[in-house]
Parts: C-alpha cells; structure tokens; sequence
C-alpha cells in the first residue's frame, strides 16, 4: 500500500504539521514529552497548561457540550472539562491531558459521522451562492477530473458542491467516519486519507496503526463496544447533532488503550423536543449525523481483524 505522507513529525512541511496538531490537540500536552507543542501555538487553537491539563481556544459551544457531558453518563469518555481560563489576554477551555497515563503513545484521530458540515453551514452556502477560486484549486490538487466542464471554465466552484464533494472522497460517505491522522510511537506521521473510503483500504491503516497487534485490536474493540453501549443509552447524544467530532484512539508498548470523543465545536442541541437515531442516513432537515452507524461500521472493521 502507497505510502501517506509519512516522515518523522519534526521534518514534516508545515502545512502537514498545522494539519497534524489540529486534528489532534492531545498531542501537545508538555513541552518536554512533545518538543513540538510550541506548534499549536502557531495553530492558535491549542496551549500546554498546567497540572496535566490541555488549553484549547475557547469556543462556547464546546463549553457548553463539556460542561453538560460532566453530567452524562458518557463522562469518563470524554476528557475531564476544567472550566475556562484566561491566559495572555485569551479565553480557553481548560480539560484533561488524555496522553498523561501513557508512556511513549501511537494516537489515531478519526472524524465520526456521515458529514462535517452542520445543515446551517450548508444552508447559508446554498442561500449565498459564490464561486470559490480556492476551493476549484483544492479539489483539481485532489483529483484534477472532478470539476465540470463549467467549473473548469470558470476555475471556481460553490461552496456547498465542494463541501459535499470532499466528503464523498473518503469513506465518510462510505462507511460513516474517517482517520483524520495517525502518529506512530516512533514519530512518523500519516495525515493525507482524503481519498481513504474502501474497507480494505481503511483496514490496512488501522493494521499499520496498531502493527496488528492482536492485543491492541482487542482491546480498542472492547472499548469501541462499550462506548457505543453508553451512546444508546446516553440523553446528551440522542437530544444534539454531533458533527466534527473525533474519537482519538492511544495505546503504548505497556499494551495500555484508550479511546475518547472529543471535539464538541460543532456538537448542537436539538429544538423543541427532536430526538436522533444517530444510524438513519441524512437527508437535509433531519439532521441525522449517522454517528452510530459510522462507529457500527468501525466496530466491524476491528471484529474482523481481530478474528483473522
């Protein structure tokens, strides 16, 4: 299988390793155990706190998921949520370093859902119809024939067709979730899954994330399984629409695995009363996330490999 972007993360080209520190925050926990913290701070998103604990850029929506899913029964699976913080004139939510426990960790960040995009997003891009040159010169660096003729002439696409075009690129449209990134214990980086969607292909990069460890996969598998127990049961997912989040996979060489939701900027509470299924496919108005049925088809996946 191609190689993916893969290098040691000090040597990566910034674009990868903004893109690198963006899906996963955990990563830089402190600047001793990862010397390249002082990137999120170019990010802007992430800071390195104190006592074990992460700063993320403040964001309400993500202080109001956190401090309701202390209340939740899904709490010991997202991270300890410490309250806001200011810190050189800036606002952060402060919460749980998730890497403290592990000792030399391989971490995989994947996107749940059938989309990354909240209805709204995609109401006022189709209420605003403006042709992006940048989008046009994003998706012909993807796949230089999936412009129409039209597109091609005009080197510019609407924002809503390019927005659902990159998510029928991977399998966020095939199978409900996406990796986002992989960094391997050893400091090699896989961050380019765009164009990840078939099982198969999906398979071979949790084989080279877990190194096949049959351990590993059994473990992840148990905690998938019981994760996805606690989100049928849980009022907190059933009452928002949970999009842009990421469940963030670590183990080490001690055999220690843990997997987390986290990421709840785009997570939104439901209006009067509306419930979802978290597994009926999306049609705009419905704002089915297919949440379940993405982690049904992970949980698949890893059954599998464990069983060969």
């Amino acid at each position: 299988m191609k190689q993916r972007d893969r290098g040691p993360c000090g040597n990566k080209p910034w674009k990868k390793l903004k893109t690198m520190v963006h899906w996963s925050p955990f990563v830089v926990s402190f600047k001793k155990r990862y010397p390249w913290v002082q990137l999120a701070g170019h990010a802007g998103n992430f800071k390195a706190g104190e006592h074990g604990w992460i700063l993320k850029k403040f964001s309400v929506c993500e202080q109001q998921c956190l401090e309701r899913l202390m209340q939740d029964t899904l709490r010991p699976h997202v991270p300890a949520y410490f309250g806001v913080v200011e810190q050189d004139g800036e606002s952060y939510n402060q919460m749980e370093d998730l890497l403290a426990s592990f000792e030399a960790p391989s971490i995989m960040d994947c996107k749940m859902g059938v989309r990354t995009y909240l209805e709204e997003e995609l109401e006022q891009a189709q209420q605003r119809p403006r042709l992006r040159h940048d989008m046009y010169e994003k998706m012909v660096a993807v796949d230089p024939g999936a412009p129409t003729p039209e597109e091609h002439a005009q080197q510019a696409v609407l924002k809503a067709r390019y927005m659902q075009w990159r998510e029928s690129l991977s399998s966020t449209g095939t199978l409900g979730f996406r990796i986002e990134g992989i960094k391997k214990a050893d400091g090699t980086c896989s961050t380019n899954f765009k164009k990840t969607r078939l099982p198969k292909q999906v398979v071979q990069a949790l084989h080279d994330f877990t190194d096949g460890d049959r351990a590993i996969l059994t473990s992840y598998l148990s905690r998938l399984k019981e994760l996805r127990a606690i989100l049928e049961q849980s009022e907190f997912f059933k009452t928002h629409e949970v999009v842009g989040s990421s469940l963030l996979f670590v183990h080490d060489r001690t055999g220690l695995a843990k997997v987390w939701m986290i990421d709840f900027g785009k997570t939104m509470p439901l209006a009067g009363g509306q419930t979802l299924t978290h597994r009926l496919p999306w049609v705009e108005g419905n704002r089915e996330d297919g949440y379940l049925w993405g982690l049904d088809n992970l949980i698949t996946l890893f059954s599998n490999m464990v069983q060969d």
